[in-house]
């Protein structure tokens, strides 16, 4: 995901609050979804139907869903009925959910198939409006947990699921949504059903539909999978010009990952909030990127690396966010990188350091955060720190362990979840390094090491003394290059240094007094350098 940098305000953000649910249920796993929607254009009431295929992990005779009811001002859902086959189920429907009585305990492994007929006005999640050429929409925006003002459903992260989408609307609408297409027929009274069906298990945020007037371009093929446009009829040329360089994205990710999960991919044009949302195998982007430019290659690469982590691999819970953001935003770094050379990636990655100080200064808190106010994860520490975590790890573990981990991390949990100790693992395995205490203070420690640097000359000895001390209440660990500038040399001095506590001393012998020292020239290490003071002193005689 993008976070929201086109304008939109955190007013937007907090009218999405999120209603709280209940709780995981470890008594069964949904293990298939059949959404079957009516829409019309008189008004924004939805008509749908949800057949929910439950594998029960042990004996209950009670079910909850999220599904948030009607609340003050009338919109949201109301359940009509629920059925298992031919027999109909009680139950009781609450703000927050629907809880069915089955009645009868199942047995461990049964599964069970309920069908969910209800129908209202979303609240949330489901998105009617007007582009910005005053044309009705209908767009899902499911993040983090807004499926459930919409769906009947487990709207967590760690409940994966199929999904067919039965969608049957007004017949000058065009229907995207995740899988392929199984059918899309006009029916009588200008009514158009279209079907889709995803067979790899998906998280709720992720599963997406999109009904709207498109114009539609198949791009080509990338390794085999079609990769096609659908963008507003009035953005025809341009957004097809701008679309089509995922064709060239997805090979990078699939040469140095593992293979595509999905038998296409999407790019659509909406009025998501976010920049894009990485639905998988149909990514929403925000309709006012298109320029016909190409400028916003790297929101392409952004998305499309979710496809791969947050979508195939999905983080166990929104406190491992980074598994997905810091992903996408450091693989798109290194896609830009290997595109345009890697001066991009250290151009990026200082940025991006700039953006982590500056957040540091406002919200402290560890990159792998328990907040349940998820909205609030969207920020420096999921995206551009998550980032420079796996920037570290690379020069940490060396680049043949680093891309040897991620696929091995790939490959693992690939239409599974994984948490950040699960990646921990899998990349001690691939590099053979314990890599315990570099995850514990990157991710699990809030803030990042903050240095001030001083030095003396001293000429009658020929040497500069140099002093690193850790200003933070928390000492890290960490490798540091420190370049040393000498008048008449063209290139500096580089020295290694292990820093493991809180004050760091050591001495250069040199012939002059430099020009100037510099931390981490190469762009290596996340870090704050104090300029409260003067660190340079003058040469002693």
């Amino acid at each position: 995901m993008i976070r929201p940098w086109l304008a939109l305000s955190l007013t937007l953000f907090l009218r999405t609050a999120l209603a709280a649910g209940y709780p995981p249920d470890p008594s069964f796993d949904v293990i298939h979804y059949d959404f079957s929607l009516q829409i019309n254009d008189d008004n924004d009431t939805l008509v749908g139907k949800a057949s929910i295929t439950l594998r029960m992990l042990r004996p209950v005779t009670e079910i909850p869903f999220d599904l948030l009811g009607v609340r003050a001002d009338g919109k949201g859902m109301v359940v009509q009925e629920v059925r298992e086959g031919q027999t109909r189920v009680p139950f009781t429907q609450r703000p927050n959910g629907i809880v069915l009585h089955s009645g009868r305990a199942a047995e461990p492994r049964q599964e069970r198939t309920y069908l969910i007929y209800y129908k209202g006005i979303p609240a949330d999640g489901l998105i009617y409006g007007m582009n910005k050429y005053h044309h009705r929409t209908i767009f899902s925006d499911n993040w983090p947990d807004r499926a459930r003002n919409w769906l009947p459903c487990v709207d967590r992260p760690s409940d994966k699921a199929s999904v067919d989408w039965r969608i049957t609307a007004p017949d000058h609408y065009q229907v995207i949504a995740n899988g392929v297409l199984i059918q899309d027929t006009v029916l009588g009274g200008h009514i158009r059903y279209t079907h889709w069906k995803e067979e790899v298990p998906l998280p709720t945020k992720i599963m997406a539909v999109g009904i709207a007037d498109f114009a539609i371009d198949q791009a080509g093929l990338a390794e085999g999978v079609p990769v096609s446009a659908w963008v507003y009829p009035e953005d025809r040329e341009k957004g097809f010009y701008d679309y089509d360089q995922a064709v060239s994205i997805l090979p990078f990710y699939m040469d140095r990952i593992g293979p595509f999960s999905y038998k296409k991919l999407a790019n659509v044009q909406s009025t998501t909030i976010f920049g894009g949302m990485e639905n998988a195998s149909c990514i929403f982007y925000a309709e006012n990127l298109i320029s016909g430019t190409h400028r916003f290659e790297r929101v392409l690469a952004h998305e499309i690396a979710h496809q791969w982590f947050g979508d195939a691999v999905t983080e166990t819970d929104y406190a491992h966010l980074w598994l997905s953001e810091g992903f996408a935003t450091y693989l798109s770094a290194l896609y830009m990188a290997s595109k345009y050379g890697p001066d991009t990636l250290i151009s990026m990655e200082r940025s991006d350091r700039k953006d982590i100080i500056a957040f540091a200064r406002t919200y402290v808190s560890p990159v792998v955060d328990t907040t349940s106010q998820y909205m609030r994860l969207l920020n420096a520490n999921s995206y551009q720190k998550g980032g420079w975590v796996l920037h570290m790890l690379r020069q940490r573990v060396g680049d043949t362990a680093f891309w040897k981990g991620l696929r091995e991390y790939y490959a693992r949990y690939r239409g599974a979840n994984a948490s950040t100790r699960d990646f921990e693992s899998v990349m001690e395995s691939a590099s053979g390094q314990d890599l315990n205490l570099f995850f514990r203070q990157w991710l699990l420690t809030a803030g990042h090491p903050k240095l001030r640097l001083t030095w003396t000359y001293d000429a009658a000895s020929g040497r500069i003394n140099l002093t690193i001390t850790q200003l933070q209440s928390e000492p890290f660990a960490f490798p540091l290059d420190i370049a040393v500038f000498t008048p008449g040399r063209d290139a500096p001095r580089i020295m290694q240094c292990d820093i493991k506590g809180g004050s760091f001393t050591m001495t250069i012998p040199a012939d002059t007094a430099p020009d100037r020292i510099e931390l981490d020239p190469y762009t290596r290490l996340l870090f704050e350098q104090d300029s409260s003071r003067q660190a340079r002193s003058s040469p002693t005689n």
